[in-house]
């Protein structure tokens, strides 16, 4: 056990301490919470790279509204890099905001629907377990 894990432990006081059995279905809910939780963790991380990305869009917008219109902008595609004129630049960036709205709203509402199961499965394991369970972060 890592002295991390070690100091996050802590002992139930005597009075705190009860033998409540761990039944077939409760194990399931635990497991499940503990599922839930890492993908809630994964989707966070997927969240804040696609906002990051997001606002990487936003600053090259705001740059090449500095270009002057017949300069030609060296656009990545893939590998690739293609000369492409403002216009169709700045229309290809458009979608791909777009398209970054519909993904991190899609992230956003997994997220939104892990954390209300996350909440329910929270609320059956206290009332059976109380302080005897460890559910928080």
């Amino acid at each position: 056990m890592s002295m991390q894990m070690a100091s996050e432990l802590r002992h139930l006081a005597p009075h705190e301490e009860t033998e409540t059995e761990v039944t077939r279905e409760d194990q399931q809910n635990i497991n499940t919470f503990s599922k839930l939780t890492a993908k809630l963790d994964d989707l966070e991380l997927v969240y804040d790279s696609k906002k990051k990305e997001k606002e990487y869009l936003d600053d090259l917008v705001q740059e090449l509204e500095l270009a002057d219109e017949d300069e030609l902008i060296k656009y990545r595609i893939g590998d690739s890099f293609f000369s492409l004129t403002l216009p169709e630049c700045m229309e290809r960036i458009s979608k791909e905001n777009s398209f970054m709205d519909t993904e991190l709203e899609d992230v956003q509402t997994k997220m939104s629907d892990i954390q209300e199961t996350l909440q329910k499965l929270k609320a059956t394991l206290y009332a059976k377990f109380g302080k005897a369970i460890n559910l928080d972060k």
